[in-house]
C-alpha cells in the first residue's frame, strides 16, 4: 500500500490525531482503568474488523494510541520500491473507526499532548557503526534498516527510541554527534520552545522551522523540536 505525504494525512482531518514520525499518535482520556480497558477492547475489535491495529499504551488518565503500516510502499529518486514503516490508507480509515469508537465511550481527545522522542546522530559511517547500535539498543542485528531504506535503529517492541544517522564530514572538527529528536503536535511546537527558551535554552537554528528548531542548553548540548506534518485544514 502507498506511503501517504504529510499532506494527503494533514486532508483527511482527523481532529484526534496527529503526524509525528513515521506513524499517526493520538492520546483519549479516561478517567478509570476500567474505562481504559473498556475502551481498548472496542479498539480492538475495531482492528480485527479491518486487519489492522494500533499499538496501545495506558497510563493514568489517559490512553495513546499509534497507527503505522509496517508494508507502506516507498519510492526512492530513482524509482527504486522500498517497503518502509509509514502512514498509509488503511491507517486513516482505522483512526477513524477509532474517534468514533471513542466518541461513543464519551471520551475526549487531547491532541496537543501526543509526543515521540528519537535520537539522532551525525556520521559519515552510518553502514559501519550501525550494528553497533541495534545491538547495544535492542540486542537484535535485525533492528538495523527495520522499517527504513537507510541503516535507522528500530526496536521492533518499542522499548527504545528509534536511531537515525544524519550525515556528516568525515574529516570535520569534533562537535556533539548525538542529539535528541522531539516530535510534538503542530499546535504545541511554538509552546514547548519558549518553556525551552524560558528555563534558559537557546534557540541556535530556525532556518527550518517550524519544522525543525534547534535548541541549546546552558552548556551547548543541542535538541532538536521537530513538526511532522502540518495541523488539519480548517474546514
Amino acid at each position: 500500500m502507498e506511503m501517504l505525504s504529510d499532506d494527503e494525512i494533514a486532508a483527511a482531518r482527523l481532529a484526534d490525531w496527529r503526524k509525528l514520525a513515521q506513524g499517526l499518535h493520538a492520546r483519549y482520556l479516561v478517567d478509570s482503568f476500567a474505562a481504559a480497558a473498556r475502551f481498548v477492547t472496542a479498539v480492538g475489535e475495531a482492528g480485527d474488523a479491518v486487519g489492522h491495529h494500533p499499538s496501545v499504551a495506558v497510563g493514568r488518565g489517559y490512553v495513546d494510541l499509534k497507527l503505522v503500516s509496517a508494508d507502506a510502499l516507498y519510492r526512492d529518486g530513482e524509482g527504486t520500491e522500498h517497503v518502509v514503516e509509514w502512514v498509509t490508507e488503511q491507517d486513516l480509515d482505522l483512526a477513524r473507526r477509532i474517534t468514533a469508537v471513542a466518541a461513543e465511550h464519551g471520551l475526549l481527545a487531547d491532541p496537543a499532548s501526543v509526543s515521540v522522542v528519537e535520537l539522532g546522530v551525525d556520521t559519515a559511517r552510518s553502514a559501519t557503526i550501525a550494528p553497533v547500535w541495534a545491538a547495544l539498543l535492542t540486542g537484535d542485528a535485525q533492528s538495523q534498516g527495520r522499517g527504513s531504506p537507510s541503516d535507522e535503529v528500530r526496536d521492533a517492541t518499542g522499548r527504545v527510541p528509534n536511531l537515525w544517522f544524519g550525515d556528516a564530514d568525515e574529516d570535520e572538527a569534533p562537535h556533539q554527534r548525538f542529539h535528541v529528536e522531539v516530535y510534538v503536535a503542530p499546535e504545541a511546537a511554538e509552546q514547548r520552545i519558549a518553556a525551552a527558551v524560558a528555563a534558559g535554552g537557546t534557540v541556535v537554528d530556525d532556518s527550518d522551522a517550524p519544522a525543525l528548531t534547534v535548541i541549546a542548553d546552558q552548556d551547548g548540548n543541542r535538541g532538536v523540536v521537530c513538526v511532522a506534518g502540518s495541523p488539519a485544514p480548517p474546514d
